[in-house]
């Protein structure tokens, strides 16, 4: 009895000697960060001098701050835009490559394939697209007959729009591989029986593919809103959130706040908003997702 203890005490040593460097990694570079950001979010800091602990000053500031406002637009306006198209476009792209057709594995591949280059690739080929006077898209259009093609990344109407066109672009792939995933799950017979009781495509599609994969699109639109809210790569490299604020998002914001402007206090009371927001969006899906995902 004794020596089985001690073995069942010595494989659980074991078990937490090989979990201890996650664990180790997670409350260093994770959980304590969390941890210290939030406290300093009630502080002003800038990186060299003495902590000054201020309260609720810096929230009551993003109260009636026009720039963290603007961000703050910018990035729903994002969200309301990307994830739908982004989801539409994806489910539309996996129903087609789920029909068996020729050349599926070229054309799975194609689609996916700007998901996993390189952010910084994405951002050259697209700002070359986009150039307004040498790039290929201006090019059509004024080949078709429009005299003034928008300037794209250069102009503050066109610009946001033009990189949550490229978002778009890069994502599709992703949430089409969860969604042909979910579409392969679902059995035949329903699609045969429909077929016998004399349903066409677009009432299959509507009655029996939507709701089938209503878990996968609770879950892809869950991460999408997400992934909305933290773009800032493309943010970067394509138009550092110019021109003007035209393009300033939160996660930008709060970027350059703390390391451009050095208000690392505030900066921190800007990213708790926003997982605030988050949070609370996320939670409304939850209670809604009762009256229309099917498990």
């Amino acid at each position: 009895m004794n020596a089985s203890r001690a073995l069942t005490r010595r494989n659980r040593l074991v078990g937490y000697a090989f979990l201890l460097p996650n664990i180790l990694g997670f409350l260093t570079f994770i959980c304590f960060p969390v941890i210290a950001s939030f406290l300093m979010s009630f502080t002003e800091w800038n990186g060299f001098g003495d902590i000054a602990f201020t309260g609720l000053d810096n929230y009551k500031r993003l109260l009636g701050d026009e720039s963290f406002r603007i961000s703050l637009v910018n990035s729903l306006i994002m969200m309301v835009v990307s994830v739908p198209v982004t989801l539409l476009l994806a489910i539309l792209a996996a129903v087609a490559l789920n029909k068996g057709i020729r050349g599926l594995k070229i054309f799975r591949t194609a689609i996916f394939l700007p998901h996993i280059t390189a952010t910084i690739a994405v951002a050259v080929v697209w700002q070359l697209l986009y150039n307004p006077t040498m790039g290929p898209i201006n090019g059509m259009l004024r080949s078709i007959g429009f005299e003034n093609p928008p300037a794209w990344l250069a102009s503050t109407q066109w610009a946001l729009l033009s990189v949550i066109i490229v978002g778009i672009w890069q994502n599709i792939g992703y949430y089409m591989v969860l969604y042909l995933a979910g579409l392969q799950g679902i059995p035949k017979d329903l699609y045969e029986a429909a077929e016998i009781d004399g349903a066409g495509k677009l009432s299959q599609l509507v009655k029996i593919t939507i709701p089938m994969l209503s878990p996968v699109i609770f879950f892809t639109v869950i991460m999408g809103i997400i992934n909305s809210f933290k773009v800032f790569d493309l943010i970067f490299l394509l138009t550092k959130g110019g021109p003007g604020r035209s393009t300033h998002v939160l996660v930008y914001d709060i970027y350059y706040t703390a390391f451009q402007r050095y208000e690392y206090g505030y900066a921190s009371a800007m990213a708790y908003v926003m997982f605030a927001i988050i949070v609370l969006i996320t939670i409304i899906q939850f209670r809604g997702q009762k009256k229309w995902v099917n498990y």
